[in-house]
């Protein structure tokens, strides 16, 4: 580990090993590292990712592929089934992943292109001077090292320390996380073709629980609940996974269990300052709806490699020139539709089960192959007025799109 670089990168998630590949592939020299002994372990996600847009960053290898879907099922609360072509079922639905070797895989580009990569190296602060992030101090195998870089990328997840030590406001209030938890499961009966969702607030209150097929047998169970939606004296995620378990998977075994938080807050207002940039789900870059957050975190990576070049080779890496690069380009693209998905979630956790019920009715004999956002909209306001009000900013939204794709 040499004690200075062009980019240090701090977590080598999706995000960061594709900053950290994109930056090298531009010629900077790069660091990337990661505290755990191993990068992708352990999962943290339900591993679903849409095709299509995943080719955008990445050449598709069987490796790390473990199911192929053609289609979502949604169950309501009633057991109305809507079935959704993964054209239009998500950024969540397409492959699902083997995250341990597909990470893995990340992190390998990234070196390939002449990233150092360094592992169980973990940052322990800030190097602050002049109100400019100058590096970081890391701790490698009991030793601290202060290294420097003209730009530091943090990549440090949902419980991200690197926003907080730059003075970003990066916290999030109960309403804002998902809580949640996923069980491994093999010897189940499994379709390999579809995932499923479950939607309640008796099953999964502000949320829903998955279901990723992954082939011979297993699959990934999981739950999400909005933490305003949890307490003390109301069950645990885990507890209604496990009731849901009994109900639907009771003769499976359960071969690994992971537990960990979601943001679904939406855009946070700033995710840059001088010589640091965020992102991924330390910048709350994931989707409020799904809480899916892979592909626009492999997106904000690449943002940020590219906007590290043309910041150092501009010779300013202040706030100014990083909210140009950087802050613009990514709020102009995927943060429109985080902002949009905030709105749809907002409106969809107040919704009581007679409710869902009624959409899903309403959707039930819908051919979901080609449908628009538009499509969908309508569709559901029949079904529920109140919706047309609550989410007119989207109907606006979509509306604009269809006029802009005509013209």
């Amino acid at each position: 580990m040499k004690d200075m670089y062009d980019v240090l990168v701090i977590g080598a998630g999706p995000a960061g090993s594709i900053a950290a590949r994109t930056a090298a592939e531009k010629g900077l020299d790069v660091l990337l590292i990661e505290k755990r002994q191993e990068i992708g372990d352990p999962v943290r996600c339900a591993e679903g990712v849409s095709k299509v847009h995943l080719k955008k960053y990445v050449e598709i290898d069987k490796r790390w592929i473990c199911s192929d879907l053609n289609a979502s099922h949604i169950y309501a609360p009633d057991g109305t089934k809507i079935e959704m072509a993964e054209e239009i079922a998500g950024g969540e639905v397409g492959y699902v992943l083997e995250r341990k070797v597909f990470d893995r895989a990340l992190a390998e580009q990234a070196a390939e292109a002449g990233a150092e990569v360094m592992v169980k190296t973990r940052a322990t602060g800030l190097i602050i001077e002049d109100d400019f992030v100058r590096g970081a101090r890391l701790m490698h195998l009991g030793k601290e090292y202060d290294v420097r870089a003209r730009i530091v990328i943090g990549a440090d997840g949902v419980e991200s320390k690197v926003g907080r030590w730059a003075g970003i406001d990066t916290s999030l209030k109960p309403i804002d996380i998902e809580t949640c938890a996923q069980y491994l499961i093999a010897g189940a009966n499994i379709d390999q073709h579809h995932c499923e969702f479950y939607i309640g607030n008796e099953i999964a209150p502000g949320g829903y629980i998955w279901v990723f097929p992954k082939g011979g047998g297993k699959a990934n169970v999981g739950i999400g609940v909005l933490g305003s939606k949890t307490g003390k004296f109301k069950p645990r995620p885990v507890d209604y996974l496990n009731r849901f378990m009994e109900k639907k998977f009771s003769d499976a075994r359960i071969v690994e269990m992971v537990f960990g938080g979601v943001p679904v807050s939406g855009s946070i207002e700033k995710t840059s300052t001088n010589g640091l940039m965020l992102i991924g789900d330390a910048a709350r870059q994931s989707d409020p709806i799904t809480g899916g957050g892979i592909l626009n975190a492999m997106n904000a990576g690449k943002i940020a490699g590219e906007a590290a070049y043309a910041a150092i080779s501009a010779g300013d890496v202040s706030l100014k020139k990083l909210e140009e690069v950087y802050e613009k380009p990514w709020r102009e693209t995927m943060g429109h539709d985080i902002n949009m998905s905030l709105i749809v979630k907002n409106c969809f956790i107040n919704l009581s089960d007679e409710e869902l019920n009624s959409l899903a009715y309403s959707l039930k004999n819908v051919k979901f192959e080609r449908m628009s956002l538009l499509d969908l909209l309508q569709a559901l306001f029949k079904a529920n007025k109140k919706l047309l009000w609550d989410l007119r900013v989207l109907f606006k939204d979509a509306a604009k799109e269809v006029v802009k794709n005509k013209t």
